[in-house]
């Protein structure tokens, strides 16, 4: 057997086309990156629609991994270890209402078992059907599962032998799992990791941020970065910042429709001091956390508060920079640990105001960042979370250490 024949592949599946600007995507390239510095031949595997159109060829030839591109390095700040195959899509893939024209259904049916399965050792994907037919065809596999879905686990898979585990980041969310079927010893939680590069510390860069920012006399420069969304406390940040004239506020994140919606909120509000940023390349985003005197979390009380994942708080330890937290179910076991700044009632704008002004009062920016933050963060590196997955991993499954 060829050397390029052998099972050595650690396989991570996203079901959608790359980059785009959706946590869940931040979350798994992050993932299989980790991965691959830890020394495993990992491949993030994904759609491309753009491929198959132009080059029938690449259908047959489909599964070639290959450096990652620049364009998706600086989108999710990756490293040169992970190599990526992405799956050439024909038209009208997607274009149709058919399970048959559906590119997930494309990549289970055919790019799985006849290219993917020959060289892979383990699969690891948020996508069930993928998760399905790796252990269909043999290939041990293990699910990440991070939100609520009124669905049953199919016995024959969670039992099998080779479904390793399914790793979600809430109590809220494993509860749920094993009430629809999933094992319990096979449902384990784990919290999401800080990408390292949000702990370099960048002054000049952060500098840059804060003269481009803080316009009309404004000192205090205060950040949120993530989605865009009423339930994520944006309503609440807009209602803060018009209690605090004197503050520049700034929003890092969202897609265009929903930059266009809250500032226009905004103008309807008479908010002038909050500005929206759009998407911000990972590359740039630890900077601007750095620029901030304080980094805002906002949220509101509901269903998703109690299973959203924390996935910018770590990135937002690692910054150093201080934070101002809304107590949430998902968040509240971070209440007795010194690396948030200060906690505050969700849903209620006031109070969240006056929590930053107190901040601004007790936490003069630092521009090496404040230690009892960036210290607490250590542990929740990426790759200790992968490291702590491969650990219930099956031995005679796990990926041969290749770098």
């Amino acid at each position: 057997m060829q050397i390029s024949k052998l099972k050595k592949h650690y396989v991570f599946f996203i079901g959608e086309e790359l980059p785009q600007p959706e946590a869940h995507l931040v979350q798994s390239t992050n993932a299989a990156n980790a991965a691959a510095n830890l020394g495993y031949s990992t491949v993030l595997v994904y759609p491309d629609k753009q491929a198959g159109a132009i080059n029938v060829a690449n259908l047959v030839f489909s599964f070639k991994p290959r450096k990652t591109p620049i364009e998706l390095i600086k989108y999710y700040n990756l490293h040169d270890k992970l190599k990526v195959a992405p799956l050439p899509m024909p038209w009208p893939i997607d274009k149709l209402r058919s399970k048959f024209a559906n590119s997930n259904t494309v990549a289970c049916k055919y790019y799985l078992p006849f290219h993917i399965i020959p060289t892979t050792k383990l699969v690891h994907s948020r996508n069930w059907n993928f998760v399905k037919a790796a252990i269909k065809n043999g290939v041990p596999a293990i699910y990440e599962h991070h939100h609520h879905e009124d669905k049953t686990f199919e016995p024959e898979i969670v039992k099998s032998p080779l479904f390793q585990i399914a790793v979600t980041v809430v109590e809220p969310i494993r509860e749920s799992m094993i009430k629809n079927g999933m094992p319990a010893e096979k449902a384990i939680r784990l919290h999401n990791g800080f990408n390292r590069l949000f702990m370099q510390r960048q002054p000049e860069k952060a500098a840059e941020w804060r003269n481009q920012l803080l316009q009309n006399q404004r000192s205090h420069l205060i950040v949120y970065a993530g989605a865009l969304q009423q339930f994520k406390g944006i309503d609440v940040l807009v209602d803060a910042a018009s209690e605090m004239p004197n503050v520049q506020f700034v929003c890092a994140g969202g897609k265009a429709i929903e930059v266009e919606h809250y500032e226009q909120l905004a103008r309807q509000k008479q908010v002038h001091n909050i500005k929206f940023l759009g998407y911000i390349l990972h590359h740039e985003l630890a900077s601007l956390l750095q620029a901030a005197d304080i980094l805002a979390h906002p949220h509101c009380l509901g269903e998703a508060a109690t299973f959203t994942s924390p996935l910018k708080l770590f990135d937002y330890f690692a910054s150093g920079t201080p934070i101002v937290a809304t107590e949430i179910p998902s968040l509240i076991e971070f209440k007795n640990t010194q690396a948030i700044a200060a906690w505050c009632e969700p849903d209620n704008p006031k109070k969240f105001a006056e929590c930053l002004q107190n901040v601004l009062a007790t936490h003069p920016r630092k521009i090496d960042g404040y230690s009892n933050s960036i210290d607490f963060v250590q542990q929740f590196s990426w790759e200790n979370r992968a490291a702590k997955i491969m650990s219930y991993v099956n031995q005679s499954f796990i990926p041969h250490i290749v770098n």
